[in-house]
């Protein structure tokens, strides 16, 4: 009896907040332990379908670089990376298209299917929803930057009840065929402003933002994120994912939020408790 009651108090505390996301859009970028774990895998589509069945709308943005620099290894094609960001040759991008189309988004797709949800997997060049131009094409050639974003497409989509798993790739429309590999934090920040989702969150292998004594920042503005940066608090990775929080708060999201996708049921934690788990970033 008192393990029921427990539970009840636990569905009592998550209502709130199910009654405050009910029918808004929550873009989730989905990446690190939680994207090649087989159990995070699990806990990750069944946070997903229950978000879906209680109302709200999850939109899913994967990345993919770990796969595909071990195809690139396998294949014995050479990468390399400047300033953080990956050298996308034509040949490296034919294998960023296949494993983020091919395998990883079918994967995704695939996956909260099976538990009963309604996804389908669209890439930007899909209808040219994203659009895409070289970020500096002598320095990084197929890496993209976004341009434009078409809402409709992923609203059309929503609309008919679907959960859209959106693999990055831009697309151009005067290079026709072209794919672009874009950063899959820029890319969720930027589709979170352009669909206008009430949240976005990003899964890491991290707890969150962290101080210099490594203890979890659970609230951030951005002026206190400015000068974290400034005094080297806020470093290395942990530096475009705050920047794209702050891109999507500065477009109109709500709140912006980075978690650690090791934790077990880590979505459901932060959206449906009140102490979360992760760091949030509003405007």
């Amino acid at each position: 009896m008192i393990k029921k009651t427990s539970t009840v108090k636990t569905l009592l505390e998550a209502l709130p907040f199910i009654k405050e996301f009910r029918h808004e859009i929550v873009v989730i970028k989905y990446g690190g332990s939680a994207q090649t774990s087989p159990e995070l895998k699990e806990r990750f589509a069944q946070d997903v379908l229950l978000m879906y069945l209680v109302g709200i709308k999850p939109v899913i943005v994967h990345g993919g670089g770990k796969a595909i620099t071990e195809l690139l290894s396998k294949l014995e094609i050479p990468t390399e990376f400047i300033e953080g960001q990956r050298v996308t040759t034509p040949s490296v991008m034919r294998i960023v298209e296949m494993v983020l189309r091919g395998e990883i988004n079918s994967e995704i797709v695939s996956l909260l299917n099976s538990h009963g949800a309604k996804a389908i997997g669209v890439s930007g060049k899909d209808a040219h929803f994203i659009k895409a131009v070289p970020r500096d094409f002598d320095k990084w050639q197929f890496t993209g930057r976004i341009t434009d974003v078409k809402a409709e497409v992923l609203h059309n989509l929503i609309n008919e009840k679907f959960i859209p798993v959106v693999a990055p790739i831009g697309a151009d429309d005067a290079l026709g065929h072209c794919g672009y590999n874009i950063n899959a934090d820029l890319a969720a920040s930027r589709i979170a402003k352009a669909i206008g989702a009430n949240k976005v969150i990003f899964m890491t292998d991290t707890p969150g933002v962290l101080d210099k004594e490594m203890k979890l920042l659970s609230t951030l503005s951005r002026e206190q994120i400015k000068a974290l940066e400034a005094d080297g608090t806020i470093h290395g990775g942990m530096l475009p994912k705050v920047e794209a929080c702050l891109e999507a708060v500065d477009g109109g999201v709500k709140k912006a939020h980075i978690i650690d996708g090791r934790v077990e049921h880590a979505l459901l934690l932060e959206l449906f408790t009140e102490e979360g788990v992760g760091t949030q970033i509003t405007a």
